[in-house]
């Protein structure tokens, strides 16, 4: 799993172009919860709100530019990781990227299925601190509306999703083996939700990251073989129909005794919650 080593925007944006509402999924499914290291090939339809994020002019034509994942959560709205969208990743401030686009309905990165949406306004989470990886997720909002058909709910603060031996799902279009083999169509990959004490173990501190579980969410397999990885960060991780987590980072890939590491939802709407619509306001509370 991509290592974040990315510095977040240094300044909130304001998202004067469109309103962000979050919904919140108590029970109905999403359209499926079937990287991505020991998944398996699946067609977008199946996870509509999985999108991929691109800039050919940073990352090349060869995949339609992808470099990160990310998740519809309203029709112009993209939740995706904040070191995704750093300067030291995209070579220059997110809103001066002028091919930064999101990538949705696209199954295979060499087609040209589905549709590519400019990315019209950023906002990085004011809390995201880059040593702990805490707070890691930023909202992208898209200059063109996806259907709601694409949007997927969150699970909130307290949701049986979070439990630990939850199986969940994660998709992407990331290294499938660790050592740099790059899919040309989404997988998948079913992992469990872990006990926070078994991630707390595996990351106390130190050069990998620190694990905090009132941001972060554990998920993986005890013993290693499936895992998100490098490519896949901001991609979703959906637990019961629900968004709980965007990749973030870890140590390796699908290695045992270092699971994924995910930014936990019910934060992002903790930190969201200030101002629950972003729209013609500076950004939630704590904004700089």
């Amino acid at each position: 799993m991509r290592r974040p080593l990315v510095r977040a925007l240094a300044r909130p944006l304001v998202l004067a172009t469109a309103a962000v509402a979050i919904p919140l999924m108590n029970a109905a499914p999403a359209a499926s919860d079937t990287i991505v290291v020991g998944g398996f090939p699946i067609d977008v339809s199946q996870s509509p709100w999985t999108v991929a994020l691109s800039s050919r002019d940073r990352f090349g034509g060869t995949r339609s530019g992808q470099f990160c994942g990310g998740v519809v959560v309203a029709p112009t709205a993209v939740l995706t990781a904040a070191h995704c969208v750093g300067e030291d990743v995209l070579g220059a401030p997110a809103n001066e990227v002028r091919d930064f686009k999101v990538i949705a309905g696209r199954t295979d990165l060499y087609s040209d299925a589905g549709r590519e949406i400019a990315v019209s306004d950023t906002w990085v989470n004011p809390e995201y601190d880059r040593y702990s990886n805490s707070g890691d997720f930023a909202v992208l909002i898209l200059a063109e509306p996806l259907p709601e058909t694409s949007v997927i709910g969150a699970a909130g603060a307290g949701d049986t999703a979070y439990e630990a031996g939850t199986e969940a799902t994660v998709y992407g279009w990331g290294d499938t083996t660790g050592y740099g083999s790059y899919p040309r169509s989404l997988r998948a990959a079913r992992v469990h939700v872990l006990a926070d004490s078994r991630c707390e173990r595996a990351y106390p501190g130190g050069p990998e990251g620190t694990y905090d579980a009132r941001t972060m969410l554990c998920a993986g397999e005890i013993g290693g073989g499936r895992d998100a990885c490098q490519g896949d960060s901001g991609g979703p991780l959906v637990a019961r129909g629900r968004l709980i987590g965007l990749v973030s980072w870890g140590s390796g890939c699908a290695r045992a005794g270092s699971p994924g590491v995910y930014t936990r939802l019910s934060d992002v709407l903790r930190v969201l919650g200030g101002t629950a619509r972003l729209g013609g306001a500076a950004g939630p509370s704590g904004g700089r």
